[in-house]
């Protein structure tokens, strides 16, 4: 496995690689990984010739500032799992190196919807931050394909509209949530659950997978209320639970039962907000 900081050195390394035609993927990362990222790295590993990672805790995201600083750093010890999952490069840039001029005055890309609803209404900001570091991986890296996970939902469709309005070359490609035992989706904010947190949070897959199995045609409004009830009774404290348009996450009122649907959910466990989503049909 080879390391890059520099963006120079990586973008002359794979000249070099593209001019023997190798099939590059890329998954980008902010770190403290867990089996879902390697589960993203085994993906494009059985996809492409050559798999790269990036491992950058991007600042831009972070509509709360002490929610960036909290954020958990372990970088020794990903560099450690990456090299033992076969990964191939790993591009390890500082802020300066993504943002040479500093974060204030970043470029705006129009969203549409996806800015305002959901994660964009609880974080504003977010998704012009994510849009902003990706535009800028995606340059320095040139992938043909980019590895995300589902559990990221919305976040996926805004990279793949950022990708759209760009017109930029890369394959888009989805993988599915990877979870615990009880149903907890991995995410590197579990680690900073208390053992009483942890032992509510599998509340979020149960409220989510009640809503699977009580959905039918009609008004969605008593499957939500539900499931509010559910995380209640585990001590969480909801932003959001939404039934919406897995095309365009556009919540809906009252449901075909056709339209391809997905439940959503977040919600705090004390200091720690966690996410995590499901396909309803």
């Amino acid at each position: 496995m080879i390391l890059f900081k520099k963006s120079e050195d990586l973008r002359r390394w794979l000249a070099d690689q593209k001019n023997n035609r190798a099939k590059t993927g890329f998954v980008p990362t902010m770190g403290a990984l867990h089996e879902g990222h390697l589960s993203l790295i085994e993906t494009c590993r059985s996809q492409t010739d050559l798999c790269i990672c990036s491992v950058f805790v991007n600042p831009a995201q972070f509509n709360d500032r002490s929610d960036f600083e909290k954020y958990p750093v372990s970088l020794e010890k990903d560099i450690e799992m990456l090299s033992k999952d076969g990964t191939d490069l790993v591009f390890i840039p500082s802020e300066k190196e993504i943002y040479p001029y500093g974060e204030t005055g970043l470029e705006t890309y129009d969203l549409g919807a996806l800015e305002n609803i959901l994660e964009g209404r609880f974080r504003p900001g977010h998704f012009q931050g994510v849009c902003q570091v990706m535009r800028r991986l995606l340059d320095i890296v040139k992938p043909e394909y980019l590895f995300m996970g589902q559990k990221d939902f919305q976040q996926c469709l805004v990279v793949q509209r950022l990708i759209g309005l760009l017109k930029i070359p890369v394959e888009f490609h989805t993988v599915p949530t990877i979870r615990e035992t009880d149903g907890l989706a991995l995410s590197s904010r579990n680690r900073r659950l208390t053992t009483e947190q942890r032992r509510n949070a599998p509340a979020i897959f149960q409220a989510l997978n009640y809503i699977r199995e009580s959905l039918v045609p009609g008004d969605t409004s008593p499957a939500v209320e539900s499931a509010g009830q559910i995380l209640e009774a585990a001590h969480f404290k909801t932003d959001y639970i939404s039934i919406s348009r897995a095309e365009d996450l556009q919540p809906i009122q009252n449901w075909d039962g056709k339209v391809k649907a997905l439940a959503l959910v977040a919600a705090f466990q004390g200091e720690v907000r966690l996410i995590d989503n499901i396909l309803l049909n």
